[in-house]
């Protein structure tokens, strides 16, 4: 039923109005060519990947939208880099990634399928998580592996990591990575902090020192199209954009509240929750200003294939 009326859809599309670009942020590819980096040596690094797709969550089809589909879309980009640029296999079925073209409107439908995919692939219940995301990598580089390539994948933490902005640029070497970060809203108590939410997008670049305390990014966002919300938006491609963030280390006290199990008579959610040491790394930027909460990055999944 949703093939049927994603493709009713894109049947309907028509082409979106061009928007140019804020100037804190530049576009991945032309002008000028993008031009790649892989910089490890010496207390400095500069990584940079070129050909990763910026493809937007916010599509016609998908449950409310698209509005929780940025953890399969940013995924989706990360495929897009190893089917375009290292001419792996990825995909499902007769559907491979390298035969798509995101900024080609005739192939948006299959693309919004190929996201609905992932989400299935990755348990979506209004949301996702790095660890099922990983799963759906293991299902759609399963092609590749079958055609002799060997694939790899993990997830890297904020908490406890002494350099979490040097593990970032090594893995971001290998391929592009997803990251995660909580939108923090103040807690119960005077300086403690509260997760509200979150967000998983795709980093394509990365500045610093290693056992810095500061790091800069440029993100592939799936949520933030500059057309976001105007015309054919739901129907049509945006332009790609490379947007800045810089990562602060921060240690928080953060307080969790308790879930309520569904499966008991008694709401849990009513006990007192606990609170807890961990380190977070804010993110900051641009197109990243909230007067209610902060920006705190959890940590990302990597991914590496070869053949």
């Amino acid at each position: 039923m949703i093939r049927n009326a994603l493709i009713a859809a894109a049947a309907t599309a028509t082409l979106a109005t061009a928007f140019a670009p804020l100037a804190s942020a530049d576009v991945i590819g032309t002008p000028p060519p993008c031009v790649g980096a892989s910089d490890l040596v010496g207390p400095q690094f500069n990584v940079k990947k070129c050909g990763v797709s910026d493809v937007d969550q916010f599509r016609a089809g998908l449950e409310n939208d698209g509005n929780a589909y940025c953890g399969p879309t940013s995924l989706y980009n990360v495929l897009h880099y190893w089917g375009h640029e290292k001419g792996a296999p990825v995909g499902w079925l007769t559907t491979k990634v390298g035969n798509l073209d995101p900024k080609d409107q005739d192939d948006y439908s299959v693309i919004t399928n190929s996201i609905w995919r992932i989400g299935v692939d990755s348990k979506y219940n209004g949301g996702t998580n790095l660890t099922n995301l990983r799963t759906a990598w293991d299902i759609a580089t399963k092609p590749a592996r079958d055609a002799g390539w060997t694939t790899t994948r993990g997830v890297v933490s904020t908490n406890e990591n002494p350099d979490f902005a040097g593990d970032l640029a090594k893995k971001l070497n290998e391929g592009p990575l997803q990251l995660v970060y909580g939108r923090y809203k103040a807690g119960p108590t005077a300086g403690s902090l509260q997760r509200s939410g979150g967000h998983i997008v795709t980093v394509v670049s990365a500045t610093g020192s290693f056992n810095g305390n500061t790091v800069s990014l440029k993100l592939a966002d799936p949520g933030r199209a500059l057309d976001s919300g105007q015309g054919d938006y739901l129907y049509t491609q945006s332009a790609y954009e490379s947007l800045d963030v810089t990562l602060t280390k921060k240690v928080l006290n953060e307080y969790v509240p308790v879930k309520d199990d569904e499966n008991t008579r008694e709401d849990e959610s009513l006990q007192p929750g606990t609170y807890r040491t961990v380190t977070r790394w804010e993110l900051t930027g641009p197109r990243y200003v909230s007067d209610t909460t902060r920006q705190m990055v959890e940590g990302f999944n990597w991914f590496d294939m070869a053949k």
